[in-house]
């Protein structure tokens, strides 16, 4: 009887792991299929010359070469690095500050500002670019040549010279993420303390140095992982270039992923596509690496202290 028992309780014990993998497999299943096999498939590309419809030629560490022979590579990764600085940057400082002035008290109609201010992240980023694409239009009426003529400035080819080509793409991730940082810190200030607050108006501190030396603080937790991801944004960019350059995609506003779409897509390599996807996935593997190792060392500088 005791083994009948333990027999059912063991079968029980099956039916119920064996019912709560069935629920969660079907995100297994999906990752494998779209994620996993991608990811394993463009490692093993990366070594052959293919075009999607010839069979496959192994070349061995040849597409690397290439493309590190390629000067328009090299340019997709400065590209990517200025674009991700000049958007990601100014967005964190304005976040920070808009955060700040919805958690305050003396604004009223707060949560209608806070859904205004997130509209931009749920737009379509075709949209968005399109939108920008008429902003920084070449033509004088252009809203920007427009804007800049007020001040004799003569009209900018914002599509084809170094440095208006990443202004206007970085104009474009700071508007769309500018509001879902706003509330991720937001969320964080809302976890700080009010008696700090209190307590250093009480002590006569200025709305800056509550900046300065409560609120920067106490978001350092969220402010890393908000970089972080801001980081990985950047390098994953891709729509707002192609949008504002069409498929002429130039090297004063090529990305990495927009490299690695137009060799697999436009130029039918997808080999080299392949390598530069590699190449891309260990900058973001180092970036992570670099991005843990400083969180770990605030977390263990807190504990200390």
């Amino acid at each position: 009887m005791e083994t009948t028992k333990k027999t059912k309780r063991l079968t029980e014990k099956k039916r119920t792991a064996l019912s709560a993998y069935l629920f969660i497999s079907p995100f297994f299943i999906l990752f494998a299929i779209f994620g996993l096999f991608p990811m394993i498939f463009s490692f093993y590309l990366s070594f052959f010359r293919w075009d999607g419809l010839n069979p496959m030629t192994y070349v061995g560490f040849k597409n690397f070469e290439f493309i590190f022979n390629d000067p328009v590579f090299f340019s997709s990764i400065k590209n990517t690095f200025i674009i991700g600085i000049m958007g990601t940057l100014p967005q964190i400082i304005v976040a920070i500050l808009i955060a700040f002035a919805l958690n305050s008290q003396l604004i009223r109609f707060r949560n209608t500002f806070r859904t205004f201010i997130f509209l931009p992240y749920i737009t379509s980023i075709v949209a968005v670019a399109i939108i920008f694409g008429v902003v920084f239009n070449n033509q004088p009426f252009g809203f920007a040549n427009y804007f800049l003529s007020l001040f004799d400035i003569a009209p900018i080819r914002w599509d084809a010279e170094y440095w208006p080509v990443k202004i206007a793409i970085a104009t474009m991730v700071f508007w769309r993420w500018v509001g879902y940082n706003t509330i991720i810190f937001l969320a964080g200030m809302q976890s700080i303390p009010k008696e700090l607050y209190e307590a250093a108006k009480m002590d006569g501190a200025t709305l800056s140095q509550q900046i300065r030396l409560i609120t920067l603080p106490m978001l350092k937790p969220i402010t890393m992982f908000v970089v972080f991801t801001a980081t990985i944004g950047s390098f994953q960019l891709f729509t707002e270039p192609l949008i504002f350059l069409g498929r002429n995609l130039r090297e004063e506003g090529i990305t990495m992923v927009a490299y690695l779409w137009r060799d697999a897509f436009v130029y039918n390599s997808f080999g080299t596509a392949s390598a530069a996807a590699i190449v891309l996935f260990l900058i973001i593997i180092t970036l992570t690496a670099i991005n843990l190792f400083i969180t770990n060392r605030i977390g263990r500088s807190k504990k200390i202290s």
